[in-house]
């Protein structure tokens, strides 16, 4: 039998690579907190490749990737830099999350199971009036984050998922800083779990318009006490 002719164009190793790269990189970025202090984010090309096993030009090619993206940027004599948004474009970024998480909650009435949507309790089994969130803010945040990561997730639309991706390093970040507050503390256990009630109730306009007001209202926050967040 002969040999079929295919016409198949030999993978470049560094395209390869690059793009593995960038992956990898784009990955650690977005589990990054970068909002945990307000000292800049460097990125070390040098030790990049060493972590990565692979020679500096597809580094330097991935790099110029997620400058392109946004996700980092370049200092003439410094390095490379994780992008950090400015207080009016986080304040944008959740208003924008707070629409897709609403629409996410809508989703979830009419498709999601039951026990699906018991689950979200969860991710606060671990907090009552006996055991704070306040208390315990380091684990209380961990579940929130969780918390509105599984509400996008349980609404089966690949495309919120990812909307929110491209959003959720810069929320998630202000939302950990904002939750040890506790102003904030003390009114997010009860939002979410009023956010699980309408879910659980099928009230399809009630858990759009909690899921919304209660990311307004981190955004309100950030908008009236973004400067405070570093001191």
């Amino acid at each position: 039998m002969a040999d079929t002719d295919i016409a198949i164009v030999r993978i470049a190793p560094e395209t390869s690579f690059k793009n593995k790269a960038y992956e990898a990189l784009k990955e650690a970025i977005l589990k990054m907190d970068i909002y945990a202090t307000p000292e800049p984010v460097m990125l070390d090309e040098r030790a990049l490749s060493e972590r990565l096993g692979v020679s500096r030009t597809p580094i330097r090619e991935a790099i110029a990737m997620l400058e392109q993206d946004g996700f980092v940027k370049t200092v003439p004599r410094r390095g490379i830099v994780v992008v950090r948004r400015t207080k009016a474009e986080i304040v944008d970024m959740i208003r924008a999350w707070a629409a897709l998480e609403s629409m996410a909650a809508r989703l979830i009435t009419t498709t999601a199971r039951k026990k699906d949507i018991s689950a979200l309790r969860d991710f606060f089994k671990d907090f009552s009036d006996d055991r704070l969130p306040q208390d315990h803010v380091e684990e209380y945040s961990k579940a929130n984050i969780a918390f509105h990561q599984a509400l996008i997730s349980l609404s089966e639309s690949p495309v919120l998922v990812d909307l929110t991706n491209d959003l959720l390093l810069h929320v998630r970040g202000y939302r950990q800083l904002t939750i040890g507050r506790k102003d904030r503390t003390a009114t997010s256990l009860p939002e979410h779990l009023g956010i699980i009630e309408a879910l659980e109730a099928r009230d399809t306009e009630l858990a759009e318009k909690r899921a919304r007001d209660h990311t307004l209202g981190l955004a309100a926050y950030v908008e009236a006490h973004g400067q405070e967040l570093f001191t």
